[in-house]
């Protein structure tokens, strides 16, 4: 493989294209075996990374609430069950 850029260093949307990129070509599978397996591990290190910016983003969401006449009062932490 190329020189590869270290995972913990790209932004989400490039580890998400590099990660789809690398399941089009196992899923074509004409990839010869000691590729595939060095590039399926790649592929698992991006998820995880994707998986853990992904929540970071997500615990710095935060939602509007409301009093009784509909005006902002302030936020909360959104959590999605």
């Amino acid at each position: 493989m190329p020189d590869l850029v270290p995972v913990e260093t790209l932004t989400f949307e490039k580890a998400l294209a590099e990660l789809e990129q690398i399941v089009g070509r196992l899923e074509r599978g004409d990839v010869p075996l000691a590729e595939s397996i060095a590039i399926y591990e790649r592929g698992e290190a991006l998820k995880n990374h994707c998986a853990k910016l992904l929540g970071e983003a997500e615990a710095r969401v935060e939602k509007i609430r409301l009093n009784a006449d509909g005006r902002a009062t302030g936020t909360e932490p959104l959590y999605v069950p």
